[in-house]
């Protein structure tokens, strides 16, 4: 039995070599600093500068430093929270939400040149409601959107290693 294991153990980890398997890696970017014109106030701009910093490398410039210094200027144009109902019961209570967070940003060099367009990320959720458990709900709805803030970041820094040119 302990042969058999053995064997499939070996087996796969060759053929998941062969099939060009790789586990994500930090990603490598064109430039080496970036100001990151953020509200200093967003969470998603503490994130994004969070992110960039710890998983890159990057030296990230902010409100303190100058933004001439950096290779490449992120504005973070908007960033918006939206709760619509999407779900009645036949009384008209809530029954069902939508959690939506969008993000527009845009790219560019200290210069003006715009890298990446003004582009904007959504993301979305559906999520029930039930009055008798609101305070649950709440903190549920909080994780959402903590969530779909952490893939618009990811999302984001996608985007920001596909620039192949300054």
């Amino acid at each position: 039995m302990n042969r058999r294991n053995l064997v499939a153990v070996v087996g796969s980890a060759l053929v998941l070599s062969a099939c060009g398997f790789q586990l994500r890696q930090a990603p490598n970017f064109v430039f080496s600093s970036i100001y990151v014109a953020a509200p200093g106030n967003s969470s998603l701009g503490a994130e994004l500068r969070r992110t960039i910093a710890h998983s890159s490398g990057l030296a990230v410039l902010d409100a303190t430093g100058p933004r001439d210094t950096a290779q490449v200027v992120l504005d973070v144009l908007s960033e918006q929270r939206e709760k619509v109902v999407v779900g009645l019961t036949a009384s008209g209570q809530v029954r069902e939400f939508q959690l939506r967070t969008r993000m527009k940003f845009r790219l560019r060099t200290p210069q003006g040149k715009d890298l990446i367009p003004e582009t904007e990320l959504l993301q979305q959720r559906d999520i029930s409601f039930s009055e008798s458990a609101v305070l649950a709900k709440e903190a549920e709805e909080n994780l959402l959107y903590r969530d779909m803030q952490t893939d618009i970041v990811q999302q984001l820094m996608r985007r920001l290693a596909a620039v192949k040119t300054l």
